[in-house]
């Protein structure tokens, strides 16, 4: 199969409907911070992009809406045309451009301060990070707060960018400007929206 061809496969079965569904998922997830959402559909991109990955990109990317790649994902250009001929959305250089990044290495990532964070007049300007992790299991425990968790929400995904939850309340002290991230594994997916505050359990 040639790489034209290879980047045309694996978009959704019902394009309509499957995004859909997946958007529906994506905001419940971030309507409910911490809260695993799983069950959706899922698209079959080239590696090193996940399905559950590519299910966000679908759902939520287009043309207006430039995409920022680590460095996995740059090292497969495959996965650059998959993304373009499926959702129409640009790919750019640099981290700040970007309105959505997607990260197959999140222990390696660079600093979310790197990331769009939009401004106090505009704060829907930021980006959008998606984690590829290895688990939404067996990792640091995080306690989470906030909008949308009644008392507290315990999740334990790995990686994570390094010292993540300092990186957080850094996120947290620029509201209403900062990050969102979408937490993305076969399990399913979490929302963590920049209004969650999140604290590293102790022991």
């Amino acid at each position: 199969m040639d790489f034209e061809a290879l980047a045309m496969e694996g978009g959704f079965a019902r394009p309509v409907l499957e995004a859909q569904s997946a958007f529906r998922a994506l905001m419940d997830a971030l309507a409910r911070p911490g809260t695993s959402m799983a069950g959706f559909p899922v698209p079959g991109p080239p590696a090193p992009l996940s399905p559950e990955a590519g299910a966000v990109a679908l759902a939520l990317c287009d043309p207006d809406t430039p995409i920022w790649l680590d460095a996995a994902m740059r090292e497969e250009n495959a996965v650059a045309a998959w993304l373009g001929f499926h959702t129409g959305a640009p790919i750019v250089a640099h981290a700040a451009e970007a309105h959505f990044a997607f990260v197959a290495d999140p222990g390696d990532l660079i600093g979310l301060e790197n990331f769009a964070q939009g401004s106090q007049d505009y704060p829907d300007r930021s980006a959008t990070l998606v984690l590829q992790v290895a688990s939404l299991e067996g990792g640091p425990a995080l306690r989470l707060a906030g909008p949308g968790i009644e008392t507290e929400r315990a999740i334990a995904p790995r990686p994570l960018p390094r010292h993540f939850a300092r990186q957080w309340e850094q996120n947290n002290a620029r509201f209403p400007r900062g990050i969102d991230v979408l937490l993305v594994c076969r399990e399913g997916l979490i929302g963590l929206p920049r209004t969650v505050r999140i604290h590293q359990q102790e022991g």
